[in-house]
C-alpha cells in the first residue's frame, strides 16, 4: 500500500508542476504585439462565473470592422482610460497571447495602453 501511495503522490506532483508550467508559459508567451486605431464602441465587465473586461474597437468607416479585445483586472489605468474615452477615436496597444484562460478574458488580444487620437475621418483642419 505504501508503494501505491508514493506513486499517487509523484503522479499528482508531476501533474501539478505540469499545469503550473503550462499556465506560466501561456501567460508569458506573447504571440504578437501591435497597435490598432478606431472608435471605442463598447467596453464592459461581463461574465457569469468569471467577470472579465471586454471591449470592441470599430476600425472601419462605412463597412464596420470590429476588433474585440480583453483587459486584465490588474490594468487599472487601462480600464479607467477605456471608460473615459468611450465613443472616441483611440489608439490601443495590445499583446496577443497564444491561449487564454476563462478568468483572463474572452479574446487573445490584451490591451496594455490607451492613447486618445484625432480621427482621420473627421479632421477639423
Amino acid at each position: 500500500m505504501n508503494t501505491v501511495r508514493k506513486i499517487l503522490v509523484y503522479f499528482l506532483l508531476v501533474v501539478t508542476i505540469g499545469l503550473i508550467g503550462y499556465t506560466l508559459f501561456i501567460y508569458n508567451f506573447t504571440l504578437s504585439d501591435g497597435v490598432r486605431s478606431g472608435v471605442l464602441s463598447k467596453f464592459s465587465n461581463k461574465g457569469v462565473i468569471f467577470k472579465t473586461w471586454e471591449g470592441e474597437l470599430n476600425e472601419g468607416f462605412g463597412a464596420t470592422r470590429f476588433f474585440p479585445f480583453s483587459v486584465e483586472d490588474g490594468e487599472e489605468k487601462v480600464i479607467e482610460d477605456l471608460k473615459k474615452y468611450q465613443g472616441q477615436y483611440v489608439k490601443l496597444e495590445y499583446k496577443e497571447r497564444l491561449k487564454t484562460l476563462p478568468w483572463w478574458g474572452d479574446t487573445h488580444y490584451f490591451i496594455v495602453k490607451v492613447t486618445p487620437e484625432q480621427s482621420p475621418y473627421f479632421n477639423s483642419k
